[in-house]
């Protein structure tokens, strides 16, 4: 929505009358120039400023530079859009007016819109409408943390009917995690209605991110639930909503709960932490890739994050990756990879995917599943390896049925940083 500013001087009508000098103001027969079409804006990071020509006397004499140059200056329309912003705060924000950032209990991070508005972090609690693009939904007693029995829940609408997904970006996500025998969300659970079909997740997810489907027309109302239950924890939630338009390049495919672009990234599973996370049961949603310019495939990597070894007798023992864990007792000990049909439980598809150096046109046949406890696109190996897909579009899917115990213990889930591979040496 455009908010006009206008600047007009009270001694308007004064100016008029010196000026005319005995001449009559008349009104018919003004031909006034309308101002230039307005342009709704819709990219993330887009900022507009609008400044309207003023009114000129097409039919008249009376239209001299001069006269519209001091016309120019008392009644000055300036215009912007609600449109994304960064402030000097470090926080994302919303271009508004600073005396409704005020009045909707926004924080301002600086100036926007040549001065004219305000860079607006607005957020949003428990039990509230929102339309706003770049609201923040965040927990009672935020920026403290929340410790109590509660179902919190939020209703977004579009801001405007060419909005088709939600961008949901957890800046901070800290509530109680799985309960440790099947990975279930029995206590707290984080709940998407209203959209495309989401799983409940818990735990911790900082830095994760979905995708939820706006539905068509305008009324298509989406609900965010933190349900909070059991024992004592210090809960904490601030979740970001991004309006995506239907012609943004940052919409999803479809069917996509996670959308990564750029040549290279980081995916984990929710609730994957090295040391003390746990893969969340009943798990199924796809994981895309936007394909850039000029690449065909993508190459996977488990993340960096290994367990600290434990000195034992003064020598350090060898390191112990939990980067991809899914299968098998991987609580004490390192589980080779499983590929292929020996995945029946869990698993992360990877459409043909091979080992880096070892693709399927070498002879070598391509796998889709991977499980177990070490990343490798061959069954029974206990070294991870740096696995290649080609296929199109890029997508992953990652399943977990709702069974760990008594035979999967231990599991943490994945965590791959991916970078694309250029369309050379063949690859198509």
């Amino acid at each position: 929505m455009l908010r006009p500013l206008f600047v007009a001087a009270l001694t308007c009508v004064c100016f008029v009358s010196a000026y005319s000098d005995g001449e009559k103001w008349n009104t018919r027969g003004r031909n006034w120039g309308r101002s230039p079409p307005r342009n709704r804006g819709w990219q993330h990071g887009e900022r507009r400023q609008q400044v309207a020509e003023p009114p000129t006397n097409q039919a008249s004499g009376y239209g001299s530079s001069f006269r519209d140059r001091r016309f120019l200056s008392l009644f000055t329309l300036v215009q912007f859009d609600n449109s994304l912003c960064s402030g000097m705060n470090g926080e994302n924000g919303t271009c508004i007016s600073a005396a409704e950032c005020s009045t909707r209990g926004g924080v301002s991070g600086g100036p926007c819109a040549n001065g004219y508005g305000v860079c607006c972090a607005l957020t949003a609690m428990c039990g509230q409408t929102t339309s706003t693009n770049n609201t923040y939904f965040v927990n009672m007693n935020y920026p403290s943390t929340f410790d109590g029995t509660d179902s919190c829940q939020l209703t977004i609408l579009k801001s405007h009917p060419d909005v088709c997904q939600f961008r949901l970006d957890f800046d901070q996500f800290n509530i109680r995690g799985p309960e440790p025998t099947n990975n279930a969300c029995t206590n707290d659970q984080f709940i998407v209605s209203g959209g495309n079909p989401i799983p409940p997740i818990c735990g911790s997810n900082n830095g994760n991110h979905m995708y939820v489907d706006a539905g068509v027309g305008q009324v298509n109302p989406v609900m965010l639930t933190f349900v909070t239950s059991g024992g004592s924890f210090a809960r904490s939630w601030k979740v970001r909503i991004i309006h995506v338009p239907c012609s943004s390049i940052y919409r999803a495919e479809e069917g996509c709960l996670q959308y990564f672009t750029g040549v290279s990234g980081k995916i984990k599973s929710f609730n994957y932490e090295p040391n003390t996370g746990l893969q969340l049961s009943n798990q199924d949603y796809s994981i895309c890739i936007r394909m850039e310019r000029n690449f065909c495939g993508v190459q996977y990597m488990p993340c960096s994050d290994a367990d600290a070894a434990t000195p034992q007798g003064g020598r350090p023992q060898p390191s112990r990756s939990n980067a991809f864990t899914l299968t098998g007792n991987t609580q004490g000990t390192q589980i080779s990879s499983m590929t292929g049909a020996a995945c029946q439980t869990d698993w992360l598809m990877i459409p043909c995917a091979s080992n880096m150096g070892r693709q399927p046109n070498t002879g070598v046949q391509c796998t889709d599943r991977i499980c177990g406890g070490t990343f490798n696109a061959e069954n029974q190996v206990l070294n991870s390896s740096n696995v290649i897909s080609t296929v199109k579009p890029f997508r992953l899917v990652f399943h977990t049925d709702s069974v760990e115990a008594p035979n999967d213990v231990g599991n943490r889930g994945f965590c791959l940083d991916y970078i694309q591979q250029p369309c050379t040496n063949g690859m198509k």
